[in-house]
């Protein structure tokens, strides 16, 4: 397969999960600034998923609205829908021959919808989740048709890895982000709506409470996000998957690079496979969570450099 092809469905995986994240981390947080009595802040939203600018951030980070169209639409912010789905779908329109003709279709219909004025209208003038519930639904319309219409060869490897790298990705920032929360206000850890949400968001509230009947802790959502491996959007879930994929990529035309790659790929794996919710703590949890990251990044930069150097 050609780089340039392998990156582009790579990069078109990663964008689409990354707006499906997105779509559920603002779904979750607009029931929650709607329903709580205390002043709510979208400040860790914001950072996680914009480009940083520290004027726009403090000018909208208390206006949900303000908050949602930035971004679902905002042309600056690299990581709004809009331009997400811009780029998933210029990837899948340069590899529109590998992918099956209903997968474009779907990543089409994305792009319109997310251009369709009444979304807008919605989000400033009427109910922001009815915004929000289309815009998912797109979404998983994609990895359904994905699911049932893609060829079970390297197009695929190449697309789930990408998925399951930014998954991983995004649910350590996630749970970094909440646990940072904490260090700075430690009556979240008693607060059963913080769990809640952070649990919502990661479409983890169902499992936690069919796996856990003692309630909510801090050492319980740590160990469900990290390390169940049941859990679609567990840290060990991702990896696992990642490691699958890869493995079907090996080739005796690229094996120098594909034994370096699985090295870093098998050190992770084992990494986060052998920790514990004692371990981790033990090692403190942001450093922890730092080292997984930075291990994260270092695969994808490999990647990069091995498969993609040529796109």
């Amino acid at each position: 397969m050609l780089s340039r092809v392998a990156s582009s469905l790579y990069w078109l995986s990663r964008y689409v999960e990354r707006s499906d994240g997105i779509l559920r981390m603002l779904k979750i947080n607009y029931a929650s600034s709607q329903d709580t009595i205390e002043e709510f802040t979208w400040d860790p939203v914001i950072r996680l998923f914009s480009a940083g600018n520290e004027e726009e951030i403090a000018r909208i980070k208390d206006d949900s609205r303000s908050v949602i169209e930035y971004l679902l639409f905002n042309r600056d912010n690299p990581n709004s829908i809009l331009n997400l789905i811009t780029r998933a779908r210029e990837n899948a329109r340069s590899v529109q021959e590998h992918i099956a003709k209903d997968l474009w279709q779907c990543l089409n219909d994305y792009y319109h919808t997310v251009k369709d004025p009444k979304l807008l209208w919605y989000v400033q003038k009427d109910d922001p989740i009815t915004a929000l519930d289309i815009l998912v639904k797109q979404v998983m319309l994609y990895y359904g048709t994905a699911d049932s219409t893609m060829e079970r060869g390297e197009i695929r490897s190449f697309m789930s890895i990408g998925k399951y790298l930014e998954r991983s990705i995004q649910s350590i920032d996630i749970l970094d982000t909440k646990f940072i929360s904490i260090s700075n206000d430690p009556n979240l850890l008693t607060d059963t709506s913080y769990w809640k949400h952070l649990l919502l968001s990661l479409g983890g509230y169902e499992l936690y409470l069919k796996s856990y009947r003692e309630g909510f802790s801090a050492e319980n959502i740590l160990e469900l996000v990290m390390l169940n491996n049941d859990f679609p959007r567990s840290a060990i879930y991702s990896v696992n998957n990642i490691n699958r994929y890869f493995e079907r990529l090996k080739s005796d035309k690229n094996i120098e690079h594909y034994k370096r790659l699985s090295f870093s790929i098998g050190r992770l794996n084992s990494t986060v496979k052998y920790s514990s919710v004692y371990t981790i703590k033990e090692e403190g949890l942001h450093t922890y969570l730092l080292k997984i990251r930075k291990e994260l990044y270092g695969i994808g930069n490999l990647l990069d450099e091995y498969y993609f150097a040529n796109s």
